[in-house]
């Protein structure tokens, strides 16, 4: 895995990122006026939703099960110090479709304990906590 990272030219704080297929996506600091894209920490909080979301997606594929829909809400909370690391991050994970709920709980349950290298890698370091809404309700893990 490769990515090249580019300042650009119009500010010091702006950066274009690609990866080897030539997708790229924009950079900013959070901290700058009026941040033109996502921060770093940010896109970490993305990374961790979109892994995790594949994850879940593929395994009740697998199953045969049908999703209507599937949103991951994330909120990192942050050390006050510098460097201002993640000290937890928190994620509700929202399905909607005709899924068991021990079905979709052991789902995600497989991503974050199991599948997903954001998570694994960012486990050792960091409290991850994650919820699961089923069509609406809330259900226990």
């Amino acid at each position: 895995m490769k990515i090249q990272l580019n300042k650009q030219a119009n500010s010091n704080v702006h950066f274009k990122a690609k990866n080897s297929l030539g997708h790229e996506i924009d950079l900013y600091n959070s901290t700058a006026d009026n941040p033109q894209a996502a921060s770093p920490m940010e896109l970490i909080l993305m990374s961790i939703a979109g892994c995790s979301s594949i994850d879940i997606v593929h395994i009740l594929e697998k199953q045969q099960l049908t999703i209507n829909d599937l949103q991951v809400e994330v909120e990192g909370h942050r050390k006050d110090t510098v460097p201002k690391v993640f000290e937890s991050i928190d994620l509700l994970v929202k399905i909607e479709g005709d899924i068991p709920e021990n079905k979709a709980l052991r789902a995600v349950k497989l991503s974050f304990d199991s599948y997903c290298s954001v998570s694994k890698m960012l486990e050792t370091s960091v409290e991850i906590n994650y919820q699961v809404e089923l069509n609406g309700q809330l259900i226990d893990a």
